[in-house]
């Protein structure tokens, strides 16, 4: 009997060891409420699966405070340990990227990456003071809060906050920032294995070195979302729905620009819902289109367009509050300056065409008589008969006396008379 359960733990040991899971998920960009989306679903995939870890690969410049806070929340409900893995080399974990590295359970780095400068930051460069100071003082206490829950290095962790500092990956295991520093997944594992692991529970005793590791994507509506959540795009996305709108009402019927026009706007208003959007630049912004539309329908010397090239350009600048607890949300001047110029230059060209029509002579009907040339048939003194055009008209002369034969140019017609003078 002894023999039989010998042979059969040395049968099934192997598919014991093996059968061991890690989840892994990348997060490469900036921190979104997608990227917070994927994370909290991979969490609970995770625990559903009993796998050993969640392995998060992540390189990012920062994000949205508040999808941090999600994410942290969630590492720090999961049933499952949580690896953080700032990777590949050349990698950052910059902003939002600190708080999420140092919240992991595990926090490692692969050579050549960095960690730090986690000061929040204003979109357009300069802040009211309080303001600022009380974002950095909430910044910082959060993430003495992480890094105290994690057994982490809390002056460093704060000076990041306070001081942008940041530092190397070798720095980072040296100041107890990090735990590990690998070249690969397989290594970290290896590096891992059998550590104790508080989670939300109890303490798991991690199996890794012989793992299999289970990549998880994505799903389509996450990478939409995360695409469009950039500033840019969803900047993008509004004026194109503005002009959709626009070219609607100057071509009712078109049916396609305004139809495409409140998608692009019901995505970019999506998009925009979950970032720091200042009504006030958004109200400029369509200020400025309005004074547009204005310069096509009054004759104002430019005074309009001026206006509206500035309104355009400040809300622009103006869309995003400025606010001391986001990052990296901003709109980049290449884009800003870019769709101003072609808006003016649109609108211009609106304009210059508008005015040429109106300063063309009509060409058909009654009144493209006036300015015709012709010949008086008899005298007229007043009225007489000219030919205009090889078509003989009742005509009046307001010039006095006109002879036959002589030339003679409308100026005014009324009642089917023409009104002339002599050449």
């Amino acid at each position: 009997m002894k023999h039989l359960l010998s042979l059969a733990i040395i049968f099934f040991l192997p598919t014991l060891l093996f059968s061991q899971t890690v989840v892994s998920i990348n997060i490469n960009g900036g921190i979104n409420p997608a990227s917070a989306e994927y994370i909290h679903q991979s969490i609970k995939k995770a625990e559903s699966q009993k796998a050993e870890c969640l392995l998060i690969h992540l390189n990012t410049p920062g994000g949205l405070l508040n999808s941090t806070r999600d994410i942290v929340s969630d590492f720090f409900k999961s049933t499952v340990p949580i690896v953080v893995y700032v990777s590949p080399s050349g990698a950052h974990a910059g902003s939002a990227g600190v708080f999420i590295t140092m919240a992991a359970n595990v926090a490692a780095m692969a050579p050549g990456t960095n960690i730090g400068a986690a000061h929040p930051v204003s979109m357009q460069g300069t802040t009211d003071t309080i303001m600022n100071t009380k974002g950095t003082n909430d910044a910082a206490a959060f993430i003495r809060t992480i890094a105290e829950k994690r057994h982490r290095n809390v002056k460093w962790a704060e000076e990041a906050v306070r001081y942008s500092v940041a530092i190397t990956d070798e720095e980072a295991i040296q100041d107890s920032v990090i735990d590990y520093i690998a070249n690969d997944d397989r290594e970290l594992l290896v590096q891992i294995n059998g550590q104790k692991m508080e989670v939300n529970g109890g303490i798991k005793i991690l199996q890794t070195k012989n793992a299999s590791i289970q990549s998880s994507d994505m799903g389509f509506f996450q990478k939409v979302l995360d695409k469009i959540s950039d500033p840019n795009i969803s900047y993008i996305l509004m004026m194109l729905g503005f002009f959709g709108l626009i070219f609607e009402m100057f071509n009712p019927g078109a049916i396609f620009p305004g139809v495409a026009g409140v998608i692009f706007l019901v995505v970019a208003f999506y998009s925009m819902s979950s970032m720091p959007v200042n009504y006030a630049g958004l109200s400029l912004i369509i200020f400025g289109i309005l004074l547009f539309l204005l310069e096509i329908k009054i004759i104002s010397h430019g005074i309009l367009t001026i206006g509206g090239i500035i309104s355009l350009l400040l809300g622009s600048m103006f869309l995003f509050r400025q606010s001391p607890t986001e990052n990296i949300v901003a709109v980049s001047w290449g884009v800003i300056i870019s769709t101003t110029l072609v808006t003016s230059l649109f609108f211009l060209f609106i304009v210059g065409m508008g005015l040429k029509a109106q300063a063309l002579k009509p060409v058909t009907g009654a009144d493209s008589m006036i300015g015709s040339k012709g010949e008086a048939m008899n005298l007229i003194d007043p009225a007489g008969m000219v030919k205009i055009n090889g078509e003989m008209w009742k005509a009046v002369s307001i010039s006095g006396k006109i002879n036959a034969g002589e030339r003679v140019i409308v100026k005014e017609i009324r009642d089917l008379t023409l009104y002339i003078e002599q050449v």
